[in-house]
């Protein structure tokens, strides 16, 4: 039996509605000075982007295409993190290597033959990037030779990924392009990228 709700108050939407972001969007364009977590996908607002270990390279791939995104979280039955694909581990060379060492196809590589496993993850503390700047978090990519990072934070005594940084969503952000071999380093290499 269905308990029984009382109806929420409507009221007219006011002539000054706008969506959420788009002021702030339209006036403020984002810099290597901007706070870091304007740029972080956060997992509260948009769903991770996940697949499982068992899945073929083929199936992460058109996922990945649909989702308009370069990365996806693999977990397993019970949720937990097992590692990150990208479109780099499933369009690279690796998934040929993989496939001439078992003797089968390359359709038929699977996600966790092709994944960074989770012991090889590395993640950013939520805590500390409450002052920092998008520089920051380019110079960190950079430094550590990867296009994308995580964002935890511990809930009840265990860590949580609550988001992810990606170098492409940056690039995006910032109207400027930055390829991986010349992903800026310093703060002022940042800036000099933006100046051009």
């Amino acid at each position: 039996m269905m308990p029984e709700y009382g109806a929420l108050e409507l009221r007219p939407l006011g002539s000054d509605a706008r969506l959420r972001g788009t002021a702030s969007q339209a006036t403020e364009r984002l810099t290597a000075a901007s706070p870091a977590l304007a740029v972080m996908t956060d997992f509260a607002v948009v769903p991770a982007a996940t697949i499982e270990p068992g899945a073929s390279l083929d199936e992460a791939n058109k996922f990945m295409i649909r989702r308009g995104v370069r990365s996806l979280l693999v977990l397993d039955h019970s949720q937990y993190v097992v590692g990150i694909i990208t479109a780099n581990d499933i369009l690279g060379e690796r998934p040929m290597q993989i496939a001439l060492e078992r003797n089968v196809t390359r359709n038929e590589v699977l996600v966790r033959e092709a994944m960074t496993p989770v012991e090889r993850m590395d993640a950013l503390p939520a805590n500390e990037l409450l002052e920092a700047k998008i520089g920051h978090v380019v110079a960190t990519l950079r430094k550590a030779g990867r296009q994308h990072v995580l964002v935890v934070e511990t809930s009840n005594g265990s860590e949580v990924v609550r988001g992810i940084f990606s170098l492409s969503h940056i690039a995006s952000a910032l109207g400027i392009r930055i390829e991986a071999s010349s992903i800026a380093g310093t703060f002022a290499e940042v800036q000099a990228a933006l100046a051009r």
